[in-house]
């Protein structure tokens, strides 16, 4: 399995910090934020990672990371996305990287405690489709809502609901088989003009392949003032996929 962390954007919401850099650059706690995904991704296991970036700071992220060697990697291979085009727009990037092989996706801007080792194990069991990460928030309103079945295949996804059906909430990790970039193709952009990974996982719903799993432990985002602070504080406190765990 191949990973893909999606670094791209132009993080208007941490402006003006994000003026003269791209976000997932910014520090958290004691090290840059696109330390954590990489780590996540190497915890489970996975080694051959492409970061897919954009904007005016793609260089900075070569200068920061090089061939990977902190990380105790041989190499990392970086991509560039013209635009504004979405996730699911970003990950089409990766098509040629991933050689029909599955992949680990995670958002540049999402931090977690544990690690997703089982999860990625499930799904190679699962022998295909694709698989979400979970957590039980107290405000689902704010995310993506999972609703699942007895056997933890997920039924829908509802965007933004005003009376959430569950609690659970879809995080920026995912695991998808070498179908994710022919439906990434069948995609229509959405009235932001973007192509949404919502409606990936839709295909994956419709044809009864997509499971999930709830995530131990904390997980944050850091794409806002508060998310970038709480993660810091977060990370200060118990550690989020540190290299000395």
């Amino acid at each position: 399995m191949k990973g893909v962390i999606l670094a791209g954007g132009l993080g208007s919401r941490l402006y003006p910090l994000t003026k003269i850099t791209n976000k997932h650059l910014l520090p958290v706690y004691d090290r840059p934020m696109i330390h954590y995904p990489i780590q996540c991704l190497i915890n489970a296991g996975i080694t051959d990672i492409l970061v897919v970036t954009g904007g005016n700071s793609a260089g900075d992220f070569l200068q920061l990371l090089g061939n990977g060697s902190d990380f105790g990697l041989k190499g990392i291979n970086y991509t560039y996305q013209q635009g504004e085009g979405g996730i699911a727009d970003a990950l089409s990037l990766a098509e040629h990287f991933a050689e029909g092989e599955p992949i680990a996706v995670v958002l540049g801007d999402n931090l977690i405690e544990g690690n997703i080792r089982q999860a990625v194990e499930d799904f190679r069991a699962q022998g295909g489709g694709a698989k979400i990460l979970l957590k039980e928030v107290h405000d689902p309103e704010r995310f993506g809502v999972a609703s699942l079945d007895e056997a933890g295949r997920v039924l829908r996804i509802v965007e933004k609901p005003q009376q959430p059906e569950t609690n659970l909430a879809v995080i920026g990790i995912y695991l998808y088989d070498a179908r994710v970039f022919d439906f990434i193709g069948r995609l229509e952009p959405s009235a932001r003009g973007e192509l949404e990974i919502t409606d990936v996982n839709n295909f994956y719903i419709d044809d009864g392949s997509m499971t999930a799993e709830v995530l131990n432990g904390w997980w944050t985002d850091a794409g806002t003032f508060e998310s970038l602070l709480r993660a810091s504080n977060m990370v200060a406190q118990g550690g989020a996929n540190r290299m000395d765990l």
